[in-house]
């Protein structure tokens, strides 16, 4: 959305902190032994403490307050009292939710316990990647231009970007345009990034594989060459500078 006055913005601040707080105590909360339906119910309450609702369960129907991908995963994992977190899991936590008419939108990847199979590579790069990329945003820059960033230093790590996930613009809604701020760049697309707008910027690394298909669950992708995917991403205000990082309450980068 674009930020036309005082108020707007104080909204977008507001559920801003509250869904990268969420995200922060689920990463926490998450123990060995516990169900992602448990971690979700914990996530669940923390967003209903602060008179937030759930984007994608509003918005979409979605079985569960966030979505919890596990391992081979890549995006959308429902929430179950029957999948068990592990030593060693590779997990990505989506916290996206509305609060007074204004929505926002982050999530994280990590390893849970010890890292018995060799993710924190992935993770990292992805996490240097998303900072990198949101350092290279302002007004003016082209939206193909950071696609091109974020896989040139995907490559870089020795991994790859999933093509059909993208960030998006948010704000009055879960999502806005511009629709696609992907992780790889479309030549054709002379769009560019507008000052006092709010996205929402997400890496999809990636080991294998380059699309994410959906499973007969309906809701949960994984890779089309299998593997592994990480995501993080933030809601932030595009300036001229800068950008502000307005879910920054969710320490990814601490």
């Amino acid at each position: 959305m674009s930020i036309t006055k005082e108020s707007e913005l104080i909204g977008m601040k507001k559920i801003s902190e509250v869904v990268g707080t969420t995200l922060k105590l689920m990463i926490e909360h998450a123990k060995i032994g516990m169900s992602t339906k448990e971690l979700d119910d914990f996530g669940g309450e923390i967003l209903k403490s602060f008179g937030a609702k759930s984007a994608p369960y509003e918005t979409y129907g979605f079985p569960g307050y966030t979505c919890i991908s596990v391992n081979k995963e890549a995006a959308h994992g429902i929430p179950s009292k029957n999948k068990i977190l592990k030593e060693g899991d590779l997990i990505n936590i989506d916290v996206s939710a509305e609060l007074n008419g204004f929505w926002s939108d982050n999530g994280g990847s990590f390893v849970l316990g010890k890292d018995i199979y060799n993710h924190q590579p992935l993770v990292d790069a992805s996490k240097h990647i998303l900072k990198k990329a949101i350092n290279t945003i302002k007004g003016g820059v082209k939206i193909a231009d950071i696609g091109y960033l974020i896989e040139s230093e995907a490559k870089k790590y020795g991994f790859k970007v999933i093509k059909n996930l993208a960030g998006h613009g948010v704000g009055k809604s879960l999502h806005e345009e511009p629709e696609n701020i992907l992780n790889y760049r479309v030549k054709s697309n002379k769009e560019r990034f507008k000052k006092n707008t709010t996205v929402a910027i997400e890496t999809f690394i990636s080991t294998n594989s380059t699309m994410a298909i959906e499973l007969n669950d309906g809701w949960t992708l994984v890779g089309n060459k299998g593997g592994y995917v990480t995501q993080h991403e933030q809601t932030i205000l595009i300036t001229d500078n800068s950008p502000i990082i307005l879910t920054r309450s969710n320490r990814l980068w601490d």
